[in-house]
């Protein structure tokens, strides 16, 4: 019995079997041999949607950027809120984009409209121009900073948290650091404490200062 016939491979078809084999293995899994194998076709074929790896990356980042979703039509404040912490659940999901998201040269559609969206949040709350682009460079690097660092520390759980801080401790002279000791032991080491609620903390001092320095332009 013959076969059916495979429906015809697109773009996004490539794209998306490129980002789950990112999101297995990293970037270096993400190969045109590897792309082909995922995909049941040969290597060569993948160049009849994609140019290069460039233009694979620019295309993955692109549907990373197209997950992200925050109300726009909201109040400046929770729009951004809400963007941060759909941002942050986004990159660890995909934490081989953290790298990426910033720094392509030929950004796709889902990108400029997400930038433009955010952009149109803060200038329809008033925001000058110049204060727009502070308060989207500073929330970016907050929540992309975040991310990175939360990717790479060597524990998961509060109980791992307190098992290193208590290793750490037994080496450190308290008399010599005695306020990174105090805050390790009063902060850090408590059963109920658990470091991705600092990214809640930090993002709420961020958007107050941001609502002050709003406050103060409009009086300029």
């Amino acid at each position: 019995m013959p076969k059916p016939d495979r429906p015809p491979l697109t773009r996004d078809d490539v794209l998306r079997a490129a980002v789950a084999l990112a999101d297995t293995g990293g970037l270096p899994a993400v190969s045109m041999r590897k792309l082909g194998e995922a995909l049941g076709v040969e290597a060569m074929s993948l160049y009849h949607h994609v140019r290069n790896k460039s233009d694979l990356l620019d295309g993955m980042t692109d549907l990373v950027f197209a997950e992200i979703d925050f109300p726009t039509d909201a109040d400046w404040h929770t729009a951004m809120r809400v963007r941060a912490v759909a941002t942050r659940a986004t990159m660890a999901r995909h934490p081989w984009a953290i790298r990426l998201m910033e720094n392509r040269t030929s950004p796709g559609p889902a990108t400029l409209h997400y930038h433009d969206a955010v952009i149109g949040v803060l200038r329809r709350a008033g925001f000058s121009i110049p204060m727009a682009a502070h308060a989207f460079s500073v929330l970016d690097s907050y929540t992309y900073g975040f991310a990175l660092q939360d990717a790479d520390l060597p524990f998961n759980t509060g109980q791992e948290t307190a098992d290193l801080a208590s290793a750490i401790l037994a080496g450190i002279p308290a008399d010599r650091y005695p306020y990174l000791v105090e805050m390790t032991r009063e902060h850090v080491m408590r059963p109920d404490y658990d470091y991705g609620a600092e990214f809640a903390n930090g993002l709420t001092l961020i958007l107050d200062a941001l609502a002050r320095a709003l406050s103060l332009q409009d009086r300029t």
